[in-house]
């Protein structure tokens, strides 16, 4: 690492527009994204759908790995410009969709094309991000991704749950718009330039239908589980895992069943401790409302306390990063997911006492958010050293991919077990006990692989 390219900001001249367009952009999807945590529960009950209401998170999630796949196979064949301009388009459909439904299935169609999206908008960022920062700066920058995070967490869930108490749930994705055009007006000039620098891609081959094979089987997997007591559910779950194997085989990187050392060892690690922060962020706020009687706006502030916390943590492994020239990135991946361990149990502590459980909420996403604000960018980081000459793209789809895939599994396993926890009548404070324990098992797995992480071999 060059002494001058240490000391280079992300806002020096030759990176602020493209710096502000990429927070801006991440800004408008984590807002989005926080704000339907809340409100979820008063969108399901209004459109009479609450035996669907797992497919308000399922379908986005389902989605976004299909945004990021073919948009990072594509992305080098059509351009930065004309990628970045398709996906948010998309999102602002899915938007229009959503705020306009009438029923359930249109609010899942519409949270479908925001997942695509969404996913797509992101995968362009780390693709840019690639192709102008150098590795000095590159942890700096994906921790502007967390601390894009800072406003929506501030104001989102608790803006969305007034908006959907006293107004409407609807006018939270209206609200979402005018974030969309401030974002485009600035990020797409920085995009258009970028165009005639990309790489050549390679060939893709067939592996947008591989996304598509695999967005069908784990569609097919999460609606198994939903209802896993039933011999059919488990049958459709089983027909879903066995048509997953193939496109995980062809849309991961070589190695990772084996969770070989190096790149396939950071993604399965990322992936499992990105599964346990999304899947326990959404059990908490069902325990935080249907155990603990919490309105959802102040649950929706306690879970905002793990995003303001994985945004300070951000800050401070840019930092370290920066005073270490890099070198201490795996020992601060470990350390993150430590930090996550302490913060579930903690979790699980909350939602099983009788009293106090407040207060150990808060402090357990303060904790988990810490972890993986620590862990985050820095595997970022990590993956994108293992990019060679046009591999880009493929790499920015690898953590765009695990960031979705794996949550998406997590959260149909936490709700199966809900499921099956009711229809043995153990009632929903068993089943959220299962699937957060569940989530520890995941975040286990996650520390132990993580010494597996090393950076590419010259």
């Amino acid at each position: 690492m060059e002494q001058g390219e240490s000391k280079a900001s992300i806002f020096d001249a030759r990176y602020r527009a493209l710096t502000i367009g990429i927070i801006l952009a991440v800004t408008t999807v984590a807002f989005e994204g926080l704000a339907i945590t809340t409100i979820a529960p008063d969108m399901a009950q209004h459109l009479n759908g609450i035996s669907l209401y797992g497919w308000i998170f399922s379908a986005f999630l389902l989605t976004q790995i299909l945004g990021t796949m073919v948009i990072g196979q594509q992305i080098g064949k059509i351009g930065v410009y004309r990628s970045f301009s398709l996906s948010i388009v998309i999102f602002v459909a899915g938007i229009l969709i959503a705020a306009t439904s009438v029923n359930m299935p249109m609010l899942i169609a519409g949270r479908a094309f925001q997942g695509f999206g969404a996913g797509a908008i992101v995968t362009c960022v780390y693709y840019s991000i690639t192709l102008s920062y150098p590795d000095a700066l590159r942890t700096k920058i994906l921790a502007a991704f967390s601390s894009a995070y800072i406003l929506p967490a501030l104001i989102g869930p608790y803006i969305a749950g007034l908006l959907a108490e006293y107004v409407s749930w609807r006018f939270v994705f209206w609200l979402v718009l005018p974030l969309i055009v401030l974002a485009v007006l600035l990020t797409l000039p920085s995009f258009r330039k970028l165009q005639t620098e990309s790489a050549p891609a390679k060939k893709s081959g067939r592996k947008e239908g591989y996304a598509v094979l695999l967005t069908v089987g784990t569609g097919l997997l999460l609606s198994g589980l939903g209802f896993v007591s039933d011999w059919k559910g488990i049958a459709l779950a089983l027909i879903g895992l066995i048509i997953m194997v193939r496109p995980l085989q062809q849309l991961l990187p070589a190695g990772t069943f084996s969770v070989k050392k190096g790149l396939p060892a950071t993604i399965v690690s990322r992936g499992l401790y990105v599964a346990c922060y999304v899947a326990t962020e959404s059990y908490v706020v069902l325990a935080l409302t249907k155990v603990k009687g919490l309105p959802a706006d102040l649950a929706g502030l306690i879970v905002a306390a793990g995003a303001l916390s994985w945004s300070t943590a951000a800050w401070l492994q840019s930092k370290l990063d920066e005073k270490d020239s890099g070198r201490g990135r795996k020992k601060r991946v470990t350390a993150g997911i430590g930090f996550m361990i302490v913060g579930v149990s903690l979790v699980i502590t909350a939602v099983g006492v009788e009293s106090g459980g407040i207060w150990f909420a808060v402090i357990s996403q303060i904790f988990t958010g810490f972890g993986i604000g620590l862990a985050n960018p820095t595997t970022g980081a990590i993956a994108l050293q293992h990019a060679r000459s046009g591999e880009e793209g493929e790499i920015s789809a690898y953590l765009q991919f695990v960031d979705a895939f794996f949550p998406g599994v997590s959260i149909g396993i936490g709700g199966a077990l809900i499921a099956v926890s009711e229809h043995f009548s153990q009632g929903i404070f068993m089943g959220i006990m299962l699937a957060l324990l569940a989530q520890l098992l995941f975040i286990v797995l996650s520390f132990l692989i993580s010494f597996r992480i090393a950076k590419r071999a010259d």
